[in-house]
């Protein structure tokens, strides 16, 4: 029989996604997107930064001015793995997006992890999103 495992008393690491939009190509814009994106996943979740296992940040080719692991650093993840990668190209990704994927030691349980996107990078996930435009 599969049942599902009680996370609740087992901590476990869990993946949290989220992605943003930056309105140009320059360092402040882009820290300052990757800020509000990480900003808005610590509330949702309740994050601190010893409970985060890594980090790794894509972002499209458009963006090159800075790195988004730097707007992480900014926020006290001092002692995080980060790391950062430029995404694969496809005709039809959004431009300026920054994407996070944060692996989290938690008790929770996946369908209670906050997916946060952000400033359009909804159309991202369009399956969790449907009418809330």
């Amino acid at each position: 029989m599969n049942e599902p495992h009680n996370t609740f008393s087992t901590l476990v690491c869990r993946g949290i996604r989220g992605a943003t939009i930056a309105r140009e190509n320059t360092r402040d814009s882009i820290l300052v997107a990757t800020r509000n994106l990480l900003e808005q996943i610590i509330a949702a979740n309740q994050l601190a930064p010893e409970d985060i296992t890594s980090a790794i940040f894509t972002l499209t080719r458009d963006l090159n001015a800075e790195y988004p692991a730097v707007a992480a650093r900014q926020l006290g993840w001092h002692d995080v793995p980060l790391m950062c990668a430029q995404e694969i190209e496809h005709p039809q990704s959004l431009p300026r997006t920054i994407r996070v994927l944060i692996h989290w030691n938690t008790t929770l349980a996946q369908h209670e992890i906050k997916h946060i996107y952000t400033n359009g990078a909804e159309a991202l996930r369009p399956d969790r999103f449907a009418g809330s435009k």
